[in-house]
């Protein structure tokens, strides 16, 4: 039996065929933002699919055309479409409730249908930090955890949360997925959820500029002083304004927003020997240890999985990540480790193999549509 995976991400749309956590074959196609991007992955993983090796335990079985007279014997034994999306999702109706803007034309959108008439096969439509939380709890860093939750640091903050080895959905499927909009700072920014103080309009990419200007407008009146920056408050976050800060300066940072790069929190760690960015990090573990701690307290984890692009310098970020997270939690609570995925960018991935295998599992179950 093969799995088919498609993971709709924040930065590109990846693809699977996968045999019980094991990738036989993956790859990678831009996201445009537009319905056309269905259309290209459906065909992409027809092409994936063909492409198998004959010896793959026989999973090219008839040609993998595509169209409604396509079912599991032409995708290798597949009986499901496992599909990750970064939103709210309704397991049920297999929807996006609501949706990362790039995906913001899938909302409401049937997936169960489409992935019928592109692959004659359902899907099952998962919470992409949940699917993530699944592969690394079944397959990766936390193998075997029944109790785990998971903090991805990118362009927002994605949470999952697993307890007793259930997936937590709750009665509306948010529980758990919303870990990056609890508030933190009670006079913080406003966040894109309409919230205020959320850790994600902190300390991710889209809140990067705004965060950035505010420690500039520290650093100006401490004359560079880190310390002075160090201090700063939430309060200038919500006051500043993306590029008004110390413009012009050029180098580190703002230079490179000056110079038209489209900036990530990875930038942050490739600039630390400028003041702006050491401070601006600080900032940022802060506000996503305050983000961590508040799951550990709702979900009482035996293990924290700490994902993101900005996790590939976790030798620099997650010593002080973990002190911060240890130092906040309850007097009480158990002090759980923060672990990095091996292969980060699979995760989803594999957590889409092990939902398409056990759509019935206790851990995964799909309800009925309400």
């Amino acid at each position: 039996m093969t799995e088919l995976c498609i993971d709709f991400g924040g930065s590109a749309i990846k693809l699977g065929v996968c045999d019980a956590g094991r990738i036989l074959t993956r790859s990678e196609l831009s996201v445009h933002g537009t319905p056309d991007d269905l259309a290209r992955a459906a065909a992409e993983l027809r092409r994936l699919v063909e492409q198998l090796p004959a010896g793959d335990v026989g999973r090219r079985g008839a040609s993998a055309t595509g169209g409604a007279d396509t079912g599991a014997q032409a995708w290798g034994g597949a009986s499901v479409v496992a599909i990750a999306v970064p939103g709210v999702v309704d397991r049920g109706r297999a929807a996006l409730v609501a949706a990362h803007a790039k995906y913001g034309y899938l909302a409401g959108r049937d997936l169960d249908a489409w992935a019928r008439e592109a692959f004659g096969l359902p899907a099952v439509v998962e919470n992409d930090a949940r699917a993530a939380l699944l592969g690394e709890t079944r397959y990766g860093v936390a193998r075997g955890a029944q109790n785990a939750v998971i903090a991805v640091f990118g362009t927002g903050i994605g949470t999952a949360a697993l307890l007793d080895g259930r997936l937590l959905h709750g009665s509306h499927d948010h529980a758990g997925i919303l870990g990056g909009h609890v508030t933190i700072d009670l006079d913080g920014p406003v966040c894109s959820c309409g919230n205020v103080g959320c850790a994600e309009a902190i300390a991710s990419t889209w809140a990067l500029e705004r965060s950035l200007a505010a420690i500039e407008r520290v650093q100006n009146r401490t004359h560079g002083d880190d310390q002075g920056a160090l201090a700063l408050g939430t309060r200038e976050i919500r006051d500043s304004e993306p590029g008004r800060g110390r413009a012009g300066e050029g180098g580190g940072l703002r230079g490179r927003i000056e110079a038209g790069r489209a900036v990530g929190i990875a930038d942050i760690v490739e600039t630390l020997e400028h003041p702006d960015s050491r401070a601006l990090l600080d900032l940022y573990v802060r506000a996503w240890s305050a983000a961590i701690v508040g799951l550990c307290h709702a979900y009482d984890p035996d293990v924290v999985v700490v994902s993101g692009g900005v996790m590939r310098s976790a030798p620099l970020i997650l010593p002080a990540l973990t002190q911060q997270v240890h130092a906040h939690l309850w007097s009480s609570s158990s002090r759980p480790p923060l672990v990095v995925p091996e292969h980060p960018d699979s995760s989803v991935v594999l957590g889409l193999s092990a939902l398409a295998r056990a759509t019935d599992d206790s851990a995964t179950e799909r309800p009925r549509t309400r």
